[in-house]
């Protein structure tokens, strides 16, 4: 029988298709380090599980389709500490960040169009886009730039008439880049030049290091119609688990269109909605600690993997990834090599092979993308599993 070309044009996910191997490696007795994929260790606060625990009604039943009204009324009291201001008819709750992406795609595009993507970018933005028949056009950065974005006049050589959106992460997954107020007013004046939605995907916002200042696009004047925001307590809140995302937009239009599609797949679930208002009711205090802790982190893997002979890395400055740059031709084979073949002191390294995150061809070949999601000690037994993994292969 035959696949829809929808499903056989979908890459594999890089972060999650050497789960196999991983899974062989443990059964042959060896620790695997995870620092292929963002799921921090982090305990998710006490607070989510205490609503769900305390949740009393008798009958569990199905959501508003916009989501719950109160929930919707804490997340805009939270974009207020950013000063946003998001009525409650301009925000919905998704199934995710993913969820939220996916509506915001097929909001502004149809088959045949295309968003412009900054490269590297978070695997999924082509795993959302290829099923709606909608091209993903890559906006190339570059490592040892530290993925900064190119002038104005390099972007609009990509813009075409099926051009319909830029969507970016800020903080960057997979880079760690972060895009300041000069590089989000250039995104605006090209939104605006050329009529282009911006779908800014801000999970990571709290996460900024290097005493940097935080600038949402939803803080840019004279876009607001145009700024798509799509957010989520994954990573903010350490609750993967419990996939709840939103949207946010100015473009009352825009949010009653997409409300449709939240209609159609009916309701975000009711119990995880009830924790996720006690986590956006949190003091904003919670997040020194684990910024903190991040930052801790960060400094072990920048630091250790630039200390590996011919290994490089720029600083990132935000999110909790970072690009690095190996000595292999082939950092799959690599990748694959280490969980199938190496271990060093009972442990081996799970990391995710970057080609997976550009849209060019050949780009990303000798890059992994790591996640510092981890408690010190396994970043350092990671890092030196890295190393001696490198001087075996390239033996």
């Amino acid at each position: 029988m035959k696949l829809s070309n929808r499903l056989n044009s979908m890459q594999e996910s890089p972060i999650r298709k050497l789960v196999p191997l991983a899974e062989q490696a443990k059964k042959r007795g060896l620790e695997v380090i995870h620092m292929n994929i963002g799921q921090p260790d982090i305990k998710t606060p006490k607070a989510f599980k205490q609503a769900i625990n305390d949740f009393d009604l008798d009958v569990i039943a199905y959501s508003f389709s916009q989501g719950e009204p109160e929930l919707i009324r804490t997340i805009s009291d939270y974009y207020r500490r950013y000063d946003m201001e998001y009525e409650e008819d301009e925000i919905l709750i998704t199934n995710g960040g993913s969820e939220a992406l996916i509506f915001a795609i097929y909001a502004v595009a149809d088959a045949g169009d295309e968003i412009l993507v900054p490269e590297p970018f978070y695997t999924n933005y082509n795993g959302f886009s290829k099923p709606a028949n909608v091209n993903v056009v890559p906006i190339t950065t570059k490592s040892e730039e530290a993925f900064r974005l190119p002038p104005k006049e390099e972007i609009e050589k990509l813009i075409t008439d099926k051009t319909k959106a830029i969507l970016f992460s800020n903080p960057g997954n997979p880079t760690g880049a972060i895009y300041g107020p000069e590089e989000l007013r250039m995104l605006a004046e090209i939104a605006k030049e050329h009529e282009l939605y911006l779908i800014a995907d801000e999970v990571y916002r709290e996460f900024v290091y290097d005493g940097m200042e935080y600038v949402s696009m939803g803080n840019i004047e004279g876009v607001q119609d145009r700024v798509i925001i799509v957010d989520s307590i994954s990573k903010r809140f350490s609750a993967c688990g419990a996939r709840i995302g939103s949207l946010a937009s100015k473009n009352k239009e825009l949010m009653a269109s997409i409300l449709k599609l939240c209609q159609a797949r009916l309701c975000v679930p009711t119990l995880e909605q009830v924790g996720a208002m006690e986590l956006y009711k949190m003091d904003p205090g919670y997040f020194t600690g684990v910024k903190e802790e991040y930052d801790k982190r960060r400094m072990i893997v920048y630091e250790g993997v630039n200390r590996i002979d011919g290994v490089m890395c720029k600083k990132p400055r935000g999110a909790f990834y970072v690009i690095v740059d190996l000595p292999v031709d082939d950092a799959d084979d690599f990748a694959r090599w280490m969980l199938a073949e190496f271990s060093y002191e009972g442990a081996t390294l799970m990391v995710a092979p970057a080609a997976g995150f550009y849209a060019t061809e050949g780009l990303g070949k000798n890059q992994i993308r790591l996640a510092y999601v981890l408690e010190e000690d396994k970043l350092k037994t990671g890092i030196a599993v890295l190393e001696k993994a490198l001087e075996a292969y390239n033996s």
